[in-house]
């Protein structure tokens, strides 16, 4: 086991007398479109949740402590603190020239820098950081700067005293800042996709101890391994390696891969050992409370456990007159991959996620960890519909299935910038842009534009200058450097790209593009959006019943680090005819 996974299961089992409850079949943790509290199927089969429970699914914090470079004299010489002997011990470590000095330049600021890795990353995966400037520093903003390597590792309380655990990831690269954030907002930002996972997150299952034996360890490998198993170099691979009589080791299985707490909770679901007959009996049974609303998502857990033989159990469920029951049942088969099953699995899907926002974000998982003709033609369809998680949603669902595809891929000379797609869509303008996940333009639409005349920033350097004749002129001011300047049409397209050529960074696309939208200056009523992710945590509420929205974790495709502060309304409305956007968007981007 690798060390960080060894202190996060010590410390977990040291907590295991007290959290008994949290192991019971029925998790209290949880209340989700996927997991709900009534009554359960009453099976004598001994599921492995009954002798053990996930570990891994918990996302890790990283914390360090960096040095952002670069700004306009919006720095300055942090105070004496742990943070500075600590930035100043790596510096020296590093072998730079008079760190001191370079503390003291109101070109630079310490921050404290935090990102997340989360369950099933591999070595070499990329994450967000947020980054904050400590307080009593005497640096204003972190607008423009660029954040140096900075080194981050597990920090937690243990023994009423603070653990540093061992290095996890490395990151560094520019800062994105709220462009109409005020003084204190100005001294927080993101580095969007710029940490790296130095080791894998590892996941697994831990026996409960009155379970803990080598034969227990063994038969919940072996009953994971008869489910799944993954391919390596072209070799079939076992999913489940029995570490210890306590632990068993997991591989993610590719299906599973952007919705890691699902394939825990199937694994939980696989039975130990079990009959022909009792197999028989358990499909009549789930059979029974899959057609049952408030008891269908936990059914169609257990059958996607099941794989194969529970296709005609879920398909049968597609026709039912209950939009939850298709949905779960389109949901297992979607990551079962059966190739007959594949068209009204992916048709199922399409349309929980056009017309209900509380299974939107699975519906759309699962869609892409498909990979198949029919899935990829329900997502395309979604490009060109009204609502603008909805569009934005697949977009990113089909980027998630290949992001080589021609029709998402990003544009190859811009990769050093951010990722930018133009997209030809049928659906009203819209253009999105990110603040997690990576940075990140997509255009939806032809032929947008920028109403002239009019005067915008696009960061400290580059002035943008609509003119009369509706040409616009982008320049570059730098200090002690020729100004550069470019004659170009009003395409947004060839602006963005423009601002880029000159040296412009995503930032700087992202506070012309807010300030564009903010004045009404994009044409043909163009929405810009910014992080319309579909979103866990809904509740689905049809006229007969009510089942609560989920409380845990989205799948990694579209987990962020905050939540949308704009009402959901807004957000599944119809395009309104003015540009709308509400100031300071982005001012909530972390809290900590």
């Amino acid at each position: 086991m690798r060390p960080h996974t060894s202190l996060a299961l010590l410390l977990l089992m040291l907590t295991l007398s007290g959290c008994q409850g949290w192991f019971s079949r029925v998790s209290t943790s949880s209340q989700s479109p996927d997991e709900q509290t009534e009554e359960q199927p009453q099976s004598e089969i001994t599921l492995v949740d009954d002798v053990a429970f996930a570990f891994g699914r918990d996302r890790i914090d990283v914390e360090g402590v960096g040095l952002v470079v670069g700004l306009s004299g919006t720095g300055g010489d942090p105070e004496p603190s742990i943070y500075r002997t600590q930035l100043l011990d790596e510096m020296k470590k590093r072998e730079v020239a008079d760190p001191n000095k370079l503390l003291k330049s109101l070109n630079t600021a310490l921050v404290l820098v935090r990102g997340v890795i989360r369950p099933g990353m591999e070595k070499g995966d990329t994450f967000d950081m947020e980054i904050k400037v400590p307080p009593g520093s005497s640096a204003t903003s972190l607008r423009g700067g660029f954040l140096m390597q900075t080194r981050l590792s597990e920090v937690a309380f243990a023994g009423g005293s603070l653990r540093r655990g061992s290095l996890l990831g490395l990151g560094k690269g520019y800062v994105l800042v709220d462009p109409s954030a005020d003084s204190a907002d100005a001294l927080r930002g993101r580095v969007l996709g710029g940490g790296t996972s130095l080791k894998k997150h590892d996941v697994g299952l831990v026996l409960r101890p009155e379970f803990q034996t080598i034969a227990y360890s063994a038969q919940v490998g072996e009953a994971a391994n008869r489910r799944f198993h993954t391919y390596v170099s072209g070799n079939k691979e076992k999913v489940a390696n029995p570490k210890t009589d306590e632990f068993i080791e997991l591989s993610i299985h590719p299906h599973y891969k952007n919705n890691v707490s699902r394939y825990l909770r199937v694994i939980g679901s696989l039975p130990l050992r079990e009959s022909a007959t009792d197999r028989i009996e358990r499909l009549d049974l789930l059979q029974q409370e899959l057609e049952t609303p408030s008891k269908s998502a936990r059914a169609a857990l257990q059958l996607e456990a099941i794989g194969n033989e529970a296709i005609p159990v879920l398909v049968s469920a597609l026709n039912s007159q209950f939009a939850e029951v298709r949905f779960y049942a389109a949901e297992a088969l979607a990551y079962i991959d059966d190739s007959k099953t594949k068209r009204d699995a992916a048709a199922a899907l399409a349309e929980a996620a056009r017309q209900e926002p509380a299974f939107r974000v699975y519906a759309l998982t699962a869609l892409s960890s498909m990979n198949d003709a029919d899935a990829y033609a329900e997502l395309t369809s979604m490009l060109h519909v009204p609502s603008a998680e909805t569009r934005y949603g697949a977009f990113r669902a089909l980027w998630a299935m290949n992001s080589h595809d021609a029709l998402v891929r990003a544009d190859e000379s811009l990769k050093d910038k951010f990722s930018y797609h133009v997209i030809s869509s049928g659906g009203p303008p819209m253009i999105h842009v990110t603040t997690s996940f990576q940075p990140e333009v997509v255009v939806f639409g032809n032929n947008i534009r920028l109403l002239t005349p009019f005067v915008l920033d696009a960061g400290a350097e580059i002035l943008v200058r609509g003119q009369k004749d509706g040409s616009v002129l982008v320049s570059k001011i730098s200090l002690n450097q020729p100004d550069q300047k470019r004659m170009v049409s009003s395409d947004i397209d060839e602006v963005i790209r423009t601002i880029a050529e000159l040296g412009g960074q995503y930032h700087d696309v992202v506070e012309l593009l807010q300030e564009a939208s903010k004045r009404g200056l994009l044409s043909n009523n163009c929405r810009l959006e910014v992080d319309a992710i579909p979103k866990s945590g809904r509740r689905y509420t049809p006229e007969s019943q009510e089942i609560a929205g989920s409380t845990r974790n989205s799948p990694s495709l579209f987990a962020g680090f905050f939540e949308d502060d704009r009402p959901q309304e807004s957000r599944d409305a119809p395009y309104v005819t003015q540009p709308a956007k509400e100031p300071g968007l982005w001012s909530r981007m972390f809290d900590w």
